[in-house]
């Protein structure tokens, strides 16, 4: 049973949601509400007098175990240019939409996106070491 930080005990204990469907089932703990009305750090307004834990899944745990390491960390401080760079194709170079339904014609269009967007970069880079001013 859960102690609450005033050191009520909880009268009942609850599951709710459902198994098995992707989404984490909840742990409701039920106090006495008598307790809770002579409690100091009892909030005014409050319909309920519960507290509800989240019950993690196997696969959920061991993501969030794979989130805690470094190697995660390190890998997540490099995802902003990868997006930044998809969103830039995206809204200047018109990759939102494909051209066909094609798969060959999807190629394509990727890589002549990409060239364009990698030419670009190459010619502002080939102005700053002249010393102009990119446009």
């Amino acid at each position: 049973m859960f102690v609450c930080p005033a050191g009520f005990m909880a009268t009942r204990v609850g599951r709710t949601g459902k198994k098995n469907q992707g989404a984490n089932q909840v742990r409701t703990y039920f106090f006495d509400v008598n307790n809770c009305q002579v409690c100091p750090q009892h909030k005014p307004g409050a319909k309920t007098k519960t507290y509800s834990v989240s019950i993690k899944s196997q696969e959920h745990q061991e993501r969030l175990v794979f989130h805690a390491t470094q190697v995660f960390q390190e890998t997540a401080k490099l995802r902003y240019r990868i997006e930044a760079k998809n969103a830039e194709l995206k809204t200047k170079h018109g990759y939102q939409q494909s051209w066909s339904n094609n798969i060959e014609a999807m190629t394509l269009q990727g890589a002549i996106t990409l060239f364009y967007a990698n030419m670009q970069r190459i010619m502002k880079l080939m102005e700053k070491v002249r010393g102009k001013s990119p446009p």
